[in-house]
């Protein structure tokens, strides 16, 4: 994967900070993202306790391709937009996650969590996709 646009969009005042990857972050960031995973397809919970930890589980899993690469972002989003130069992951993946974070910000934000079995079954999905893919490359 080209790593120029992660380049591209790191410095001051930009969306991502280059900064060497840790070891142990990497395992935390899978760990808790896996087990998070796991979690989420408990049918025993709440549909918005499921996506709110489907939701998270992607980000811990998308936030770690980012540092594996070497860099830091400066907001939640951008882990989800780079998926393409982090994993070579395609619009089927992050378009879900770019959903599904509108979706969680509208949640938090104003009250408002628009959560259906559909949205969480996609959801869940493309997160497992992510995992493969940092499986894959590990």
């Amino acid at each position: 994967m080209d790593n120029s646009v992660l380049k591209n969009l790191s410095g001051p005042g930009k969306s991502l900070k280059a900064e060497p990857p840790d070891n142990a972050e990497l395992a935390g960031l899978m760990r808790t993202g896996s087990a998070r995973l796991r979690d989420a397809q408990s049918p025993t919970l709440a549909l918005e306790s499921q996506f709110d930890l489907a939701y998270n589980a992607a980000h811990a899993l998308c936030l770690a391709a980012l540092r594996r690469k070497g860099y830091r972002p400066s907001n939640r989003f951008i882990v989800f937009q780079v998926l393409p130069h982090t994993l070579g992951l395609g619009p089927e993946v992050w378009r879900v996650l770019d959903k599904c974070h509108n979706t969680r910000n509208l949640g938090e934000y104003e009250g408002i969590l628009d959560v259906n079995a559909r949205l969480l079954s996609d959801l869940i999905s493309a997160t497992q996709l992510v995992l493969d893919a940092l499986n894959a490359q590990h």
